[in-house]
């Protein structure tokens, strides 16, 4: 696929993704997320990617879903890209945002700048949020006469409590970035000049450890967060723990411990 609005690059075993529409402070568009979930699934495929970091371009990092060629277009009766309303949150029906998120390798957030809307609610799902000095957040939905999407009412819930999901829910105001670590949106907030470095610095660590169990581990995570059946959670670890025993992974491991040597899981991976 070639991008338009998006761009890609290597950083060692890392993919950087970055949103490329700086004139509308990167406004999310159905192409746009049709060019992501090209670029995470092209990452997940290659063994040489460990983790994946998402930023924006300019001063923005998403200012939500482009109102002219979204909202507007559909106001004027008309789908702005492949079939959205065929899909989940107003996702082009190709494309399964959670499902992917979920079970994609590491995904780490870097916002830079404004991040509102589906700024938001497309990077609730992923693992880690690192956040600009200079970044705000805010879920404008009702502001704009809708609701939110992509299971945001649940994993804002998970990530902040209840409390404080609904506060920001149906306010609809803009969060500093302080506050928003304060509360549990994101786990880091640091000066603009050292958030990309800081967004590298734990992809490079989580890319160190083997790809199948980090994908089981967030699978894990996926199934067990919020569930009150403590058997299945039991159930699906020894499930899961079984399978890892008999992976090359788990050798490579017992072998550098036992040799005093650092693991090399990419050598190993299948």
């Amino acid at each position: 696929m070639e991008y338009a609005q998006i761009r890609v690059e290597k950083r060692g075993a890392v993919a950087l993704i970055t949103l490329n529409r700086p004139d509308r402070l990167n406004a999310w568009t159905p192409r746009m997320a049709e060019e992501l979930g090209h670029a995470i699934s092209a990452a997940n495929d290659d063994r040489d990617i460990g983790a994946i970091v998402m930023t924006g371009e300019g001063r923005g990092f998403c200012a939500g879903a482009d109102v002219d060629q979204v909202f507007k277009a559909r106001v004027d009766g008309k789908d702005p890209g492949n079939d959205t309303r065929g899909g989940s949150g107003g996702m082009p029906a190709g494309v399964d945002w959670i499902a992917l998120a979920r079970s994609s390798k590491p995904l780490i957030a870097a916002v830079n700048g404004v991040a509102v809307g589906i700024g938001v609610t497309m990077i609730l799902p992923f693992d880690v949020i690192v956040a600009a000095e200079e970044a705000k957040f805010g879920l404008v939905f009702v502001k704009m006469g809708i609701v939110p999407e992509l299971a945001s009412s649940h994993f804002l819930v998970s990530r902040m409590g209840w409390g404080n999901a609904s506060e920001m829910m149906l306010t609809g105001r803009l969060y500093p970035a302080e506050e928003a670590r304060a509360k549990g949106l994101c786990e880091y907030v640091v000066p603009q000049a050292e958030l990309l470095s800081k967004a590298l610095e734990i992809a490079e660590l989580i890319a160190e450890n083997p790809s199948r169990q980090l994908r089981m581990t967030k699978a894990l995570l996926t199934e067990n967060a919020c569930t009150t059946d403590l058997a299945r959670a039991q159930k699906l670890e020894t499930d899961a723990l079984q399978i890892c025993w008999t992976t090359p992974e788990h050798r490579e491991a017992v072998d550098a411990f036992l040799n005093k040597r650092k693991p090399d899981f990419r050598k190993v991976a299948s």
